[in-house]
């Protein structure tokens, strides 16, 4: 097999999932390099994954290398994407895709300019829970997408991130951090968002980290911390989503739900690749349907080997720009929205992604 040589640059918390199944699991990809600005930090992941430990200059250098994965923190995805495309490799990072749409439309273009790819995180909704209940909605089992509910509610990470600085300033915040599973998998399900209307509040100015190694110090909150809004999908659907990072905790709130005219799906956590999924036909009981799809197991990195498949293939990776644009415009919205008074009518659209096939081994994509 022809595969596809990949470098990965960020070597943080993130980063053992992913090379644990891009060395061990998807057949069609091959791992050449770690790096990370701390050094350290890449020879561990060496030391532990296989792959080579070098500077990010020397992974970028090098002509074998064809995708490059970023999984550096949110700030860094702009600044990380920008080298990447400018070595000739294509790119693929973390979510939020990036932080800000002028941002991700300069590198729209230069990845379209130079003939490369590029998307982003996340992948769960590759996984068999979602594709389950992709599959259901397609086949009519639930009729026509009336409606929907999506919930994430916590009190944050300052108490068990080791470093949850990040997560309250620009590029993130629950919608950057959490936001990016949930709409991407309505997108998924239901395809693209027409308009928005949102409003958003920072309950908290500071925030305290109760976590080693940073215990005690203070953060200062600059992003949102609970955005609540609505999305009118093309089809006509319109879905409801509260991401909080100011709640101390809910009772029986469903991660997703999709009301539709003959039933309901229950989707199970965007944030996993796997179920349980729930449908209820007319006035029967919730019944948990088996899963019609492969990765149901923690997959991170599917959609990186689903690029490499892409590319050697010629067709559409499915986590592409239009899909990460869109699902970023929509991150945007319920801000703009609320700061504006106005519904917020969105500039962009993307496809549906394809769908998987149902029928695979574990490690294959095509």
């Amino acid at each position: 097999m022809d595969k596809v040589k990949i470098g990965v640059i960020g070597c943080g918390n993130i980063s053992p999932i992913y090379l644990s199944n891009l060395t061990r699991v998807f057949k069609n990809v091959e791992v050449k390099y770690v790096a990370d600005r701390i050094h350290e930090r890449a020879v561990k992941r060496s030391e532990e994954y296989g792959p080579k430990a070098v500077s990010v200059a020397e992974l970028l250098a090098d002509p074998e290398i064809e995708i490059v994965l970023n999984i550096t923190n949110p700030d860094q995805h702009t600044i990380v994407n920008r080298q990447i495309l400018a070595a000739g490799k294509s790119a693929h990072s973390e979510k939020p895709f990036n932080g800000f749409l002028d941002d991700a439309k300069e590198l729209i273009d230069i990845a379209n300019q130079k003939g490369l790819r590029i998307g982003g995180a996340p992948d769960t909704f590759l996984g068999a829970g979602i594709q389950t209940c992709r599959k259901l909605i397609d086949d009519g089992y639930i009729g026509e997408p009336v409606a929907g509910n999506a919930f994430l509610l916590c009190h944050g990470h300052e108490s068990w991130h080791p470093d949850p600085e990040f997560y309250y300033k620009k590029c993130a915040g629950p919608m950057f951090d959490m936001g990016p599973y949930y709409i991407t998998a309505l997108i998924s399900l239901l395809g693209p968002v027409k308009r928005t209307v949102g409003f958003t509040k920072k309950t908290f100015p500071t925030r305290k980290i109760t976590s080693e190694p940073k215990y005690g110090t203070i953060i200062d909150v600059d992003v949102p911390t609970h955005v609540a809004g609505t999305m009118e999908f093309a089809n006509g659907a319109t879905v409801q989503l509260t991401t909080s990072f100011d709640v101390w905790g809910a009772k029986s709130l469903p991660c997703i739900e999709i009301y539709g005219t003959e039933g309901t799906i229950v989707v199970p956590d965007p944030n996993g690749f796997g179920g349980p999924v729930y449908l209820k036909r007319f006035n029967t009981e919730f019944k948990e349907m088996p899963l019609t799809h492969c990765y149901a197991e923690n997959s991170r990195g599917l959609a990186v080997a689903d690029l490499a498949s892409a590319i050697r293939h010629g067709r559409k990776h499915r986590a592409n720009e239009q899909l990460c644009y869109h699902a970023l415009e929509v991150m945007h919205s319920f801000e703009l929205s609320s700061d504006s008074g106005r519904v917020y009518e969105l500039k962009s659209t993307c496809e549906r992604p394809a769908p998987m096939k149902q029928v695979l081994e574990k490690g294959e994509i095509d």
